[in-house]
């Protein structure tokens, strides 16, 4: 099974993947105490293929080749209007709270999308 490995260097701040050569990464801010600062820290993420290639979507519109959704603010019914971002609920685009069942079972935290009328 072929995996997809990144590899972040905190003390240098650089992100390397596969076989490329590394690249700072500015955005990584790790402390350093006297005990370990002298020492490299390394960590490695793995993402497999089949889970890379597992989709998110479970069954929401599939026919179409993109689900794409847009909202006009100014018209927005309710004051506070949630949407899915699980792809779970049953009345997607809103959000029907299917992400509080999703994250028990997968240890997730997503919530929804929170559109304020103004």
């Amino acid at each position: 099974m072929a995996s997809i490995v990144v590899t972040l260097t905190t003390t240098l701040g650089l992100v390397s993947s596969g076989n490329k050569p590394p690249v700072p990464f500015p955005s990584l801010s790790f402390s350093n105490s006297k005990n370990n600062a002298r020492r490299p820290r390394v960590m490695v993420v793995r993402a497999t293929e089949a889970a890379a290639a597992q989709a998110i979507n479970p069954d929401i519109r599939k026919t179409e080749p993109k689900v794409v959704d847009s909202v006009v603010a100014s018209e927005l019914s309710k004051p506070l209007t949630p949407y899915c971002r699980c792809w779970r609920s049953g009345t997607f685009p809103l959000c029907d709270g299917s992400h509080v069942k999703h994250n028990k079972a997968t240890g997730d935290n997503v919530g929804p999308l929170l559109l304020k009328k103004e």
